[in-house]
């Protein structure tokens, strides 16, 4: 995360780190117990496929979690770095129990931190799982990890898809607040993040100097409707 000139936005970017501090061993369980449907049925496969499909050497997973994305990517073959705010979380990927190769690499840093900490690293691929949850801390990212690519890399980013999300009344900027219901029940408060219009999308991907190349909705078996928006990136 990073700091902005408003107050309420640094108040929120704070609470997004105490929520997932708090949450990590329950939200760690909740992912290796498969217990979030929409990622077990559509995402998770969906982002996997969307990265084997550009066949990187190199892939930066940032905002790791726990860690299953970037194990999953290292049984196929690929070196993979995550990158996490969260030390906890960072640690249960460390001591995830699987044995692929080659084995990830994973360090703790703020998100405002990764561009310098990793100076003078390139990835082929970078991806953000749903990951992407601050407001400044992610518009700042943005303009900054071009740095990371190497030439022709991509950047990918799986997100809630703006367009179902709520209700047309309630799709505007804004933070927003979820319940952790159906996932487990040993999860404290509510989990902040900040929504933003596809205009939104867009607009902060211009402002990066990124080029949108392609926008994949998954389709959820049961509603037929999109589960995820991948966006892939390049510079």
């Amino acid at each position: 995360m990073t700091q902005s000139n408003d107050p309420n936005s640094d108040a929120e970017s704070a609470a997004v780190l105490r929520c997932w501090q708090d949450n990590a061993a329950p939200w760690t369980a909740a992912v290796r117990e498969a217990k979030i449907r929409s990622r077990t049925l559509v995402t998770n496969k969906a982002v996997v496929d969307a990265i084997l499909a550009r066949a990187p050497s190199r892939v930066l997973d940032l905002g790791c979690g726990e860690g299953w994305l970037s194990w999953s990517l290292a049984a196929k073959g690929i070196r993979v770095l995550g990158v996490d705010a969260i030390e906890a979380l960072v640690d249960a990927a460390k001591s995830s129990p699987s044995d692929a190769e080659p084995t990830p690499q994973f360090r703790q840093l703020d998100y405002d931190k990764v561009p310098l900490a990793l100076v003078g690293e390139r990835f082929d691929l970078i991806v953000c799982n749903f990951s992407l949850l601050d407001q400044a801390g992610v518009a700042k990212l943005m303009r900054a990890i071009s740095t990371l690519l190497a030439p022709n890399g991509t950047l990918l980013i799986q997100t809630l898809h703006p367009d179902y999300v709520g209700t047309a009344q309630t799709r505007s900027d804004g933070w927003r607040s979820e319940s952790w219901q159906g996932i487990g029940d040993d999860f404290r408060g509510q989990a902040p993040w900040y929504y933003r219009t596809m205009r939104n999308w867009r607009q902060l991907f211009a402002e990066s100097g990124l080029q949108l190349t392609q926008q994949i909705e998954p389709l959820h078996p049961e509603t037929g409707l999109p589960a995820s928006v991948i966006f892939v990136l390049e510079v």
